[in-house]
């Protein structure tokens, strides 16, 4: 229950930005989403400082990563100004690739995966479904589709050099102090660009031209989003472990087409569809190679390609080298 509340809250964040795009502007949703989310996450800090009990070098070891997801997120909450939920969420596949193959770069114990037969295998698919699902878009992308694509294969990017930066640079602190630290972070960063970059000089304010209704749904988008979903999916990773978390993950893209579908008239063909599907199952071959490895190897499989559903920060940091230990240190933090 808890990971398949993760993946419909997860899915849900395009299409709220979706929603949004016609009342106020990216830069302004994604700078006060991410305002709401500092607020959720702060007092986790509080907590720490009132105690004692941060982490030393917590916030110099959480700049690198915030500033990576600063970067990701704002290219993730433009994007739906642009292009459809459903093709945006689809591009964001490439995304493990790039994952992988930093992780590959980085960690010489990982170099072995990206020359096995399974990874090449499902390197492949995901590049050709992916690639094929923009492709075939009825009509061609046009300049602001393109645009929008090219947008969301770079926050793909984005996520994946800031898993990889929270796996070198916050291994060692406990995910929940982890995922606050970086929140508060992106936060500021995401703020402040909302400030200089938010159209005609608004600064963000019309905001507050919104009804009550509507600040509800954009603060219920960061409730969801950065609060709710990240909550269940530390529970699934230590009730399943990560590679079944991982891997009911990859649907995200079906759900949000779905929901696209009924909310928005997005109509996929059945060749995007197919090809959306290829990705995905190649994805999950990749996910899976890489535990098969781990397993054979008797490496410890939190030390895994970090794959990160959109908008899931933190979710995946290897706290540890066992997945069961690090489950049970987001437990004990969250009774904390």
């Amino acid at each position: 229950m808890c990971i398949l509340g993760s993946l419909i809250g997860w899915s849900s964040i395009p299409l709220f930005l979706r929603y949004f795009t016609g009342l106020i502007d990216g830069w302004t949703a994604n700078g006060w989403r991410y305002a709401v989310s500092a607020v959720l996450w702060a007092p986790v800090l509080l907590v720490g400082i009132a105690r004692g009990t941060l982490p030393k070098g917590l916030w110099r070891a959480a700049l690198l990563p915030s500033i990576l997801n600063v970067l990701a997120q704002i290219a993730f909450g433009l994007a739906p100004y642009y292009v459809s939920p459903g093709l945006m969420t689809f591009s964001l596949r490439l995304q493990v690739i790039f994952v992988t193959v930093g992780a590959a770069i980085l960690f010489v114990n990982e170099r072995r995966i990206i020359t096995s037969r399974g990874f090449l295998v499902g390197m492949s698919l995901v590049i050709l479904g992916t690639l094929l699902t923009i492709a075939l878009k009825p009509g061609g992308l046009g300049s602001g589709s393109a645009f929008g694509v090219t947008l969301s294969i770079l926050a793909g990017l984005g996520y994946a050099a800031y898993a990889l930066a929270v796996r070198k640079c916050m291994h060692a602190i406990p995910p929940i102090t982890a995922f606050a630290a970086v929140s508060v972070l992106s936060a500021a960063g995401i703020f402040a660009a909302m400030l200089v970059f938010a159209p005609n000089h608004s600064h963000g304010l019309t905001v507050f031209d919104l009804s009550g209704k509507h600040l509800f749904l954009l603060a219920l988008s960061s409730i969801i989003g950065v609060g709710l979903g990240h909550t269940f999916y530390f529970i699934s990773i230590a009730r399943l472990g990560l590679a079944v978390s991982a891997g009911v993950v990859q649907l995200q893209p079906i759900f949000v087409s779905i929901g696209s579908m009924y909310l928005f008239q997005e109509v996929l063909t059945s060749g995007q569809w197919a090809m959306g599907v290829v990705a995905i199952v190649g994805a999950s071959i990749m996910l899976y190679t890489q535990h098969r490895i781990a397993k054979a190897s008797g490496t410890k499989a939190v030390d895994v390609l970090d794959e990160l559903p959109v908008d899931a920060e933190v979710a995946m940091i290897a706290q540890a080298n066992d997945p069961k230990e690090a489950g049970r240190s987001a437990t004990e933090e969250r009774g904390t």
